[in-house]
């Protein structure tokens, strides 16, 4: 948990003050030219369409509009090339402070320390790229067609069982989008009567797929078991709402690596109290899956938890196999309920055959199928650079989140000016990095984002820290001592 220092707390809550008090004079002036003008087809003041309501209304749209706009120059930035360790930002420019962004001819050649290519396969690989060069000519770009319609071909069949077996779980099932894995399953697998237990930093498609299961949703703290523990005791003995019966099942939910936090979840601990009260276990792998535990199994190999204990393992295909997509694995009986009852795979289209192939490739070379030890190394190289990264970091005196092992290292900002500034004065100097604010976090807990990739050399990272010590002595987010005498090793790769 981030405890925010009070002199921090205080400058950062008087910059969104000052933010809120001009936005809201600036609205006072803007409705006073909409009474003004409000007859005029040509009206200054952006009115809407003559007998309609307007379609943005409400907190929402006056934080698009007076906060997110001053820097939306800081997302969504075009890339034209591959997202590899190095990669192609298309060079934009606004005329209307923000407003619209305009992309140019540019593009600057950028240090890549945003995308989740975690173990490098998203860039041309000698292994996988031929294979799905093949089953492009072979199957197309598309199945235009569902899995239980003609759209399950024989590289869907094989990368279920590949998945099942990567994971040691008894069975898989496949869905063509990430995001669409939590928000779709999660309301097949539960509904109204049924009780959702979830971590309070949950990714927001385990929160959309919780709302819509109708289930009655109750948050426990942040990787707290013991609050976890808690909280299932109150519940089991309350029982549902009004009626208190017994609910009809009860779902723990959490995540391998919490993405905003760069925290691998206490799993040992969380399996111990789940197993206590009998109740279900759903975890999520997005970004712990193929990028750590020894031969990338994920978090229950890195500490020590059996598979069998957690029954259903969900996971996303597009970080560290370079493709798209996600999976659910659990117990065969399990799957087959979830193919007759998930509407993303009865209704929606089926995963492309080239972004199947990917990963069966990405997932051979992971095992050493391809007859090498490449994937032995990139895990190896994956782990070591987040540790080098993140101990370097630390010794800088910026305020990290997150584990070791961890790929994702998140520091601490605060201050809504000084997200942005880092960021374009990274990008100035051919480092690209991910500014995290307001609504993906708390509103005074701002950060930047860090994924490193098993494609970085350390000629790669020592680069990148250059660049951000000094981008942060100048922006001043460094809250911590400065040890010395360490940083010295960054200074002077020669001394590596």
């Amino acid at each position: 948990m981030v405890k925010v220092p009070y002199v921090t707390a205080a400058t950062t809550l008087f910059s969104f003050g000052l933010i809120y008090a001009f936005g809201h004079l600036r609205d006072s002036f803007r409705g006073l030219l909409r009474f003004l003008f409000a007859a005029a087809d040509d009206s200054p003041a952006g009115c809407n369409p003559k007998g309609y309501a307007p379609i943005c209304v409400g907190k929402e749209d006056f934080y698009i509009r007076r906060f997110f706009r001053r820097i939306q120059d800081c997302f969504g930035r075009p890339i034209a090339s591959k997202p590899d360790a190095w990669f192609d930002v298309v060079e934009r420019y606004s005329t209307d402070s923000n407003k619209t962004l305009h992309r140019t001819t540019r593009t600057s050649k950028c240090l890549n320390l945003a995308s989740f290519n975690y173990l490098g396969f998203a860039a041309a690989d000698e292994y996988c790229t031929p294979r799905v060069i093949e089953s492009l000519k072979k199957y197309s770009a598309s199945t235009c067609s569902s899995r239980v319609d003609g759209g399950n071909t024989q590289l869907h069949i094989e990368l279920e069982e590949l998945v099942a077996r990567f994971v040691r779980k008894p069975s898989a099932i496949l869905l063509a989008m990430g995001y669409a894995t939590n928000s779709a399953i999660i309301p097949a697998l539960i509904g109204k009567g049924g009780l959702i237990i979830s971590d309070s930093l949950n990714h927001n498609s385990i929160v959309s797929g919780a709302r819509a299961s109708g289930a009655t949703i109750r948050v426990f703290q942040h990787n707290n078991p013991a609050h976890l523990e808690k909280l299932l005791r109150e519940q089991i003995s309350g029982g549902q709402p009004r009626t208190h019966r017994a609910w009809k099942k009860i779902l723990v939910i959490v995540e391998g690596i919490y993405s905003m936090e760069g925290e691998l979840c206490k799993l040992p601990e969380i399996i111990s109290v789940c197993k206590k009260y009998k109740v279900y276990t759903y975890m999520d792998e997005a970004h712990s899956i193929g990028a750590v535990g020894k031969t990338g199994r994920g978090v229950c190999e890195l500490l020590g938890v059996d598979p069998a204990d957690i029954d259903i393992m969900m996971g996303t295909l597009s970080k560290s196999f370079g493709s798209s997509g996600g999976y659910i694995a659990a117990s065969k009986e399990i799957i087959q309920h979830l193919k007759l009852t998930c509407p993303s795979h009865i209704y929606g289209t089926s995963m492309s055959p080239p972004a199947v192939q990917q990963v069966i490739s990405a997932m051979k070379v992971i095992l050493g199928e391809d007859g090498t030890d490449r994937g032995a190394k990139k895990i190896s190289q994956i782990r070591d650079n987040s540790n080098f990264f993140r101990s370097e970091l630390q010794k800088m005196g910026f305020e990290v989140l997150g584990d070791n092992d961890s790929p994702v290292m998140p520091f601490m900002v605060y201050n809504p000016a000084k997200m942005p500034a880092f960021s374009r004065e990274c990008l100035r100097q051919n480092v690209a990095v991910v500014p995290v604010g307001f609504p993906a976090t708390p509103l005074l807990l701002g950060r930047i984002r860090i994924c490193i990739s098993a494609s970085h050399s350390r000629e790669d990272l020592i680069k990148g820290l250059e660049v951000i010590s000094n981008v942060g002595d100048l922006v001043g987010i460094k809250y911590l001592p400065v040890e010395q005498e360490e940083t010295t090793s960054v200074e002077k790769p020669n001394k590596l």
